[in-house]
């Protein structure tokens, strides 16, 4: 490891997601389990004042306020160690480059980044590692947006861009290259709530609940080595969330016949797995990681055009 403090700023951009927490490089599970004393299993134990965190353990609850409590920040801190552990680095000055859901980010964005920045630096133990981190800023940007903003050029006409999370899905316009700032639309219609109507759906029909893992790789890759019953009653669930994610679009004005739609974020691959769409028309970003590369993208530009970075 690098134990020198470089003098140099390292941007780093972290999706803070309701399902996954993703930075340009990696994705882990958004869950904390916070313990007084060291638990009996540390893959992914941090450590910071006094108290024990297993990152990606239970499952963080969909909030509008993501600052309610310390979860997200706890949360920062492990993605700022997987970055620096990439880097070979224990010590770095870093800043932050995070996101919103569109409609939140005006209202949200100075609280959030005090949330962020709320010391000046830190210390904290990660997976065996001791890391010092000095933070030198952050920057706030309209997650979605931020997945698309290194290629604008491609967004040539009207289009609709859709972010579907965890938690929400986020709808924006960008015709001829420019954001419609007015025509920006956030709904709790994320990926979470078609598991819950599986696992509802299965409860109903068979009166078992099966394992998130096995829904999630269903939904995730559109098969899974279960017996058919499941699997067909698991698929047709899905098929009818992806047929309401197309209902809502439409309440937005999506027409397939006037726009491309561009689709982001994990619920991509339920579009591309039981969707019915036509794929000239329709483009699925299955990078998982690309709203964190955005970020980053956005806060080095903002950098060039005069910022502090």
């Amino acid at each position: 490891m690098n134990i020198l403090n470089h003098n140099t700023p390292i941007i780093i951009g972290i999706d803070h997601a309701y399902g996954n927490i993703k930075t340009a490089n990696c994705c882990f599970k958004t869950g904390v389990a916070s313990f007084d004393k060291e638990p009996t299993f540390k893959s992914n134990l941090l450590v910071y004042e006094g108290r024990y965190y297993l990152i990606g353990e239970e499952h963080k609850e969909f909030t509008a306020d993501k600052m309610a409590d310390s979860d997200y920040y706890i949360l920062t801190l492990a993605a700022i160690g997987r970055e620096l552990n990439i880097r070979k680095q224990i010590s770095a000055r870093v800043h932050l480059a995070a996101g919103l859901p569109l409609t939140w980010v005006s209202e949200q964005k100075d609280a959030f980044k005090q949330y962020l920045l709320q010391k000046d630096s830190v210390d904290f133990h990660f997976r065996g590692a001791e890391y010092h981190v000095d933070f030198v800023g952050a920057d706030i940007f309209p997650q979605g947006f931020a997945a698309a903003a290194d290629h604008l050029r491609d967004f040539r006409g009207v289009n609709m861009l859709a972010d579907i999370g965890n938690g929400t899905m986020n709808v924006m316009y960008i015709n001829d290259r420019r954001p419609q700032e007015k025509k920006c639309f956030t709904e709790k219609y994320g990926t979470h709530q078609c598991m819950l109507a599986v696992r509802e759906n299965l409860l109903k029909l068979y009166g078992s609940a099966a394992d998130e893992t096995v829904i999630d790789r269903v939904l995730r890759y559109g098969t899974a080595e279960i017996s058919e019953r499941y699997l067909t009653a698991i698929q047709s669930t899905a098929r009818e969330y992806v047929a309401g994610i197309f209902r809502r679009l439409r309440e937005h004005e999506y027409d397939p016949e006037l726009m491309k739609l561009y689709v982001v974020g994990g619920g991509g691959c339920l579009i591309k797995n039981f969707g019915e769409f036509d794929a000239g028309q329709v483009v699925i970003n299955e990078d998982i990681c690309a709203t964190a590369k955005g970020y980053e993208y956005l806060a080095h530009l903002r950098a060039r055009k005069g910022g502090t970075v």
